[in-house]
């Protein structure tokens, strides 16, 4: 193309050697202001710290806010996967699962219910084992979708659950020997210490059995004495029973190396980072934090595509049907707090469309 002259407005007029094709082009900026729109969304950077002022910033990034960044299926097969959540205020719940290194997969949802999990792991091909804080519904899910995966329940939020029920200063003699095995979860590494352990934890149910059974009748009801103690006790018995709580040791020995026995990996890095993203930008609204977790999400993945690409292929609102809730139709909260106006989510209508789920 060679310049040939301007348009009536003013407007440069590009004319083709080989045709003669004459037309005229326009500078697309959007990429740019796109990687403008992300450094700030990941940084502690305000909007006047991007080079110009708040009001200019929001018209030139408004687009962006539209655009649903989706997670790419790339088929890998992992060896541990770490799965989690992270909540939206009372509605809205982001499932999150990753490796060591960067984010395989994201799903929203209403609440870590089993179809969410099983939603969130179609997403991708099972892994060897999935490390999980025992969020509900989970079990069912995997056992479904990933039948054949090892599940590691993560060992210090086993801890927290007897903590949070006998804190950290327990009166009893039963809380103080319980508390002191919960802290004993983060030292097992090995198959003598979780075999100790899982011994001395059966010693401890059978020595306080007859102490945890006691009860007293209030309103004609059955009510037990100790009934936050009965609460610590079921924190680690239950994958115990399902023999989750030291998988780790069993894939160590079956596959060799170190595995995972915590869920820190997620809980400690990603969803720290994430709510740290958040906490620096309060204010924005439901919708728009959900997509700021989904814009983090994306740009951690282990091949993100660059600015143009993004804008070329992923989806924005219009493509995305059912995302926004009517504001006619206002729902009135069971707790008491104020709705949010222009924040709601139909969860009855939304969904993606099928080219966008791989």
């Amino acid at each position: 193309m060679r310049k040939n002259g301007t348009t009536s407005s003013g407007r440069q007029r590009w004319r083709c050697s080989a045709c003669g094709c004459s037309s005229v082009r326009k500078i697309d900026s959007r990429a740019k202001r796109l990687d403008m729109f992300l450094r700030w969304l990941f940084s502690k950077a305000t909007q006047a710290d991007m080079g110009c002022s708040r009001a200019t910033f929001k018209r030139m990034t408004r687009e962006f806010w539209r655009i649903w960044p989706i997670a790419p299926f790339t088929g890998e097969v992992c060896d541990a996967v770490f799965l989690d959540g992270i909540w939206i205020g009372r509605d809205a719940v982001v499932l999150i699962a990753c490796t060591r290194e960067h984010v395989l997969a994201w799903h929203l949802a209403r609440s870590e219910c089993a179809s969410a999990w099983a939603a969130l792991m179609m997403r991708m091909p099972a892994p060897a084992m999935a490390v999980t804080d025992g969020a509900p519904g989970f079990a069912k899910a995997a056992s479904a979708i990933w039948p054949a995966t090892r599940i590691q329940r993560c060992t210090f939020h086993a801890f927290c659950q007897v903590r949070r029920c006998t804190t950290s200063r327990p009166k009893l003699d039963a809380g103080i020997e319980l508390y002191s095995l919960a802290r004993r979860l983060s030292k097992a590494k090995d198959a003598n210490a979780a075999v100790q352990w899982l011994a001395d934890y059966a010693m401890w149910c059978s020595k306080w059995e007859k102490f945890l059974r006691e009860f007293t009748l209030g309103d004609g009801r059955k009510q037990y004495v100790h009934e936050r103690l009965r609460k610590a006790r079921r924190a680690p018995s239950k994958p115990v029973g399902s023999g989750e709580l030291f998988t780790f040791v069993e894939m160590s020995e079956e596959r060799g190396g170190e595995w995972d026995s915590t869920n820190n990996m997620i809980e400690g890095s990603a969803n720290a980072q994430l709510r740290e993203v958040l906490r620096l930008h309060r204010g924005l609204s439901t919708i728009r934090r959900i997509k700021a977790i989904f814009w983090w999400c994306y740009m951690h993945t282990e091949s993100p595509l660059p600015p143009a690409d993004i804008l070329r292929v992923m989806p924005t609102d219009d493509q995305v049907e059912g995302l926004f809730a009517s504001t006619s139709k206002k729902r009135k909260r069971d707790d008491g707090a104020p709705e949010e106006y222009g924040s709601g989510i139909n969860w009855g209508e939304f969904h993606m469309p099928t080219r966008y789920r791989q």
